[in-house]
């Protein structure tokens, strides 16, 4: 793996699971738009960028999971 590459998924991460309020629908509307504009831009695949948020918030909902089944 690159520099590169290990800076931006340390980059998605961080600011994944920094954010402690849940977006409005406006703001999730508004990143889906975001998020299809550079895919668009990016010839029609999603960038590494893009990639890598997800899998952070892939990640953050599954570790949000796993602490809402502990606490029960």
């Amino acid at each position: 793996m690159n520099r590169l590459t290990v800076v931006a998924i340390c980059c998605g991460l961080a600011v994944a699971l920094s954010g402690c309020a849940k977006q409005g629908p406006m703001e999730q509307a508004g990143a889906k738009v975001d998020e299809t504009v550079r895919t668009i831009k990016n010839g029609g695949e999603k960038t590494t960028a893009d990639k890598i948020n997800d899998a952070a918030q892939d990640a953050s909902k599954d570790v949000q999971k796993a602490a809402d089944d502990l606490k029960k």
